[in-house]
């Protein structure tokens, strides 16, 4: 299921970024009582009364010239593009400025649901105040306390109201959906026009030629499958994404749609750190991954270069050690069919449900070979273990108290159930709980 995506749009220094780190329950956004701080758009997960969504943060939009705001502006209009809904955040001690309503016009043209709140609003008193808001068009504000955390919930039950209707129809589990991913660049669509034979999605040597998420039907070997090409995902801050009206979003939300998402790297290029990052958005989100080298043709090798070149990767993608490597060349199609049974496995695995008799007899001998550790004269006792989802598969450890569950502990406990059952290309996921 596609997240909702909300959008956080006022002009510099109204407390946005504050009202965000409230809304996500952490400080990501760099917060500072200077204006401009927010120069790049910050994504992040959300949860309201049982509702998931994606939340963005954005630069300030400002129409003079001073450095970085028209870049700022042009993030902004690029996040109230791709959102479904506004949160349009105002100063309630400043009031109604110019600016305010300059921003305004922006998002009148935008044909978004628009939701606005009077932030910086921390007693009853300043309430009178919020009324000469009404002037700005989009009905009834909302007065907040991004610092005190005043009114966020009745912001966020009228932004829950403008949510997407969600999609009812069933989809179906024997068709594999899956993505490619990666820099721009790296030739994902060139992939994809090989795999398909024909020239279904534009291919250009320009990076972020394409510009949005395009799925595509394809059968082989009898096995149906949905492709998804995305948008590459570059780093922020390096284009003017008000040109490219690119979007990290966009991949973001393919990866959602996605049961197994092709990681792709320029053999060419080597590994560079952006990698690193676009192949965690998939990994943090729990789908099936497989790690794709293209260009591989392009190289110059000899019997140790493939060794070294997986050695590398496991040794800078260390939270993808389960992700299978595959080295191809959209070219040549140089092993492109290999895909394709990796795939199907990975996608196999990600639907793994093990039995709970036998996880537990597992479980057992583990912690009989390698008991855990004391902490301040307390040991963790583990009672029983249990799958509880697939896509990932999550398991669910009940023990005395959760807090003695070390990390490297759970690790252990991962990787021998690993070892056991087959779960290459799978996140899984051990979560310590207190038997009641």
């Amino acid at each position: 299921m596609v997240k909702p995506v909300v959008a956080i749009v006022g002009r510099p220094n109204v407390g946005k970024s504050t009202i965000f780190n409230r809304i996500v329950g952490e400080r990501i956004s760099i917060v500072e009582d200077v204006p401009g701080v927010t120069r790049d758009r910050i994504y992040n997960s959300a949860e309201w009364l049982g509702k998931d969504f994606n939340i963005i943060d954005t630069g300030g939009i400002d129409l003079s010239d001073e450095p970085f705001l028209d870049q700022i502006r042009a993030q902004a209009e690029i996040a109230i593009d791709e959102a479904d809904v506004i949160i349009f955040i105002t100063n309630g001690r400043e009031g109604v400025t110019d600016a305010d309503e300059q921003v305004a016009k922006i998002l009148y043209r935008s044909q978004k649901p628009v939701v606005l709140a009077i932030n910086k609003v921390d007693n009853p008193e300043m309430r009178t105040q919020i009324y000469d808001f009404y002037s700005l068009g989009f009905g009834e504000p909302f007065p907040i306390s991004g610092s005190h955390g005043l009114g966020l919930g009745d912001l966020l039950d009228e932004v829950r109201k403008h949510f997407p209707a969600e999609d009812e129809v069933e989809e179906d589990d024997d068709i594999i959906k899956f993505s490619l991913i990666g820099r721009p660049n790296v030739g994902k669509s060139s992939i994809l026009n090989a795999l398909l034979g024909e020239e279904r999605v534009i291919v250009s040597d320009i990076a972020g030629t394409t510009r949005d998420a395009i799925d595509t039907s394809y059968i082989y070997d009898d096995q149906e499958y949905i492709m998804i090409d995305t948008a590459g995902m570059r780093k922020r801050g390096k284009v003017y994404e008000g040109t490219e009206k690119y979007s990290v979003l966009r991949a973001m939300r393919a990866i959602e749609r996605s049961d197994v998402v092709l990681v792709v790297l320029n053999a060419e290029e080597g590994i560079r750190e952006q990698d690193k990052k676009i192949a965690g958005y998939a990994h943090d989100a729990g789908r099936a991954i497989v790690i794709v080298v293209n260009k591989w043709d392009a190289i110059e090798k000899d019997e140790k270069t493939m060794k070294a070149f997986e050695t590398d990767i496991r040794e800078q993608f260390l939270f993808l050690s389960y992700a299978p490597i595959v080295y191809v060349s959209a070219k040549t199609k140089q092993r492109l069919t290999n895909l394709f049974p990796i795939i199907n496995q990975v996608s196999e695995n990600h639907s793994l449900r093990v039995q709970s008799s036998m996880l537990n007899d597992i479980i057992s001998d583990a912690v009989a070979m390698n008991p855990s550790p004391m902490d301040k004269g307390k040991r963790l006792k583990i009672f029983y273990t249990t799958q509880v989802a697939v896509k990932p598969p999550v398991f669910v450890v009940f023990v005395n108290e959760p807090e003695l569950m070390h990390f490297s502990y759970e690790r252990f406990l991962e990787n021998r159930i690993r070892d056991t059952f087959s779960f290459e290309g799978t996140p899984i996921r051990v979560i310590a709980r207190k038997r009641k």
